[in-house]
């Protein structure tokens, strides 16, 4: 586990931690790692759920499907991002999602009782990563009202629009990779993909963007 302590280190959770620090930690907050492989489920919905989870390797998508079978992609969770904190309190309920493994993956998993009760020592590194918690679910929340924004838009193209400028904001260039494929985008905005294609192919040739599979390029009028 502690050739993932790098990865740690970049987690929003252990902002502001050094490597023995966070070392220190891992049996303190009762740490264990699972693998995935592609196409396996990390939660399912309807589970219940005591332990906060940071993905080290790989990629997963938080998905839903209804009863027919059809599919809505309600985020992605890449390396480094923490996820499962909404459902570790004590009424807080079954899992609503399901999290698949898009590629092969790795997670630790951190017992959620133990990260909000501080030891007996009250160290300062556990107080740093109970303020880190907090921060990073504000940040997620920042995120559900971004997806509502994108959600509200009337129209397939508006949708797109939204989506894509904000990853072009979030990216901090007009170039820049989704997390998504054709499939994968289409159900994240809650759209028919075959509309979708065509909605960017219309895009493309007005001259506002160009795309090679999940890599996008927004352009200026005078591009």
């Amino acid at each position: 586990m502690k050739e993932f302590i790098p990865i740690l280190k970049k987690a929003q959770m252990f902002s502001g931690l050094g490597t023995d620090e966070i070392e220190s930690m891992l049996s303190c907050l009762g740490a264990r790692l699972c693998n995935y492989k592609k196409g396996e489920y990390v939660l399912r919905q309807g589970e219940h759920l005591s332990d906060i989870i940071v993905l080290t390797t790989g990629n997963l998508h938080i998905q839903k499907d209804d009863y027919w079978g059809n599919r809505s992609i309600l985020g992605n969770i890449s390396v480094g991002e923490m996820f499962g904190e909404s459902y570790v309190g004590y009424e807080n309920g079954a899992v609503m999602n399901d999290v698949v493994a898009v590629e092969n993956s790795t997670a630790i998993f951190f017992d959620a009782m133990r990260i909000i009760t501080t030891c007996s020592s009250a160290c300062r590194f556990h107080s740093m990563i109970i303020q880190n918690l907090f921060f990073a679910i504000s940040e997620k929340n920042r995120k559900l009202v971004q997806k509502l924004g994108h959600m509200s838009m009337r129209s397939t193209r508006e949708k797109l629009i939204s989506y894509l400028s904000e990853e072009a904001k979030r990216q901090n260039s007009s170039e820049f990779t989704i997390p998504y494929n054709r499939q994968q985008l289409a159900d994240f905005l809650s759209v028919d993909r075959s509309a979708m294609s065509n909605e960017l192919c219309k895009m493309r040739d007005e001259g506002l963007l160009r795309f090679t599979k999940n890599q996008f390029r927004l352009l200026e009028k005078n591009d």
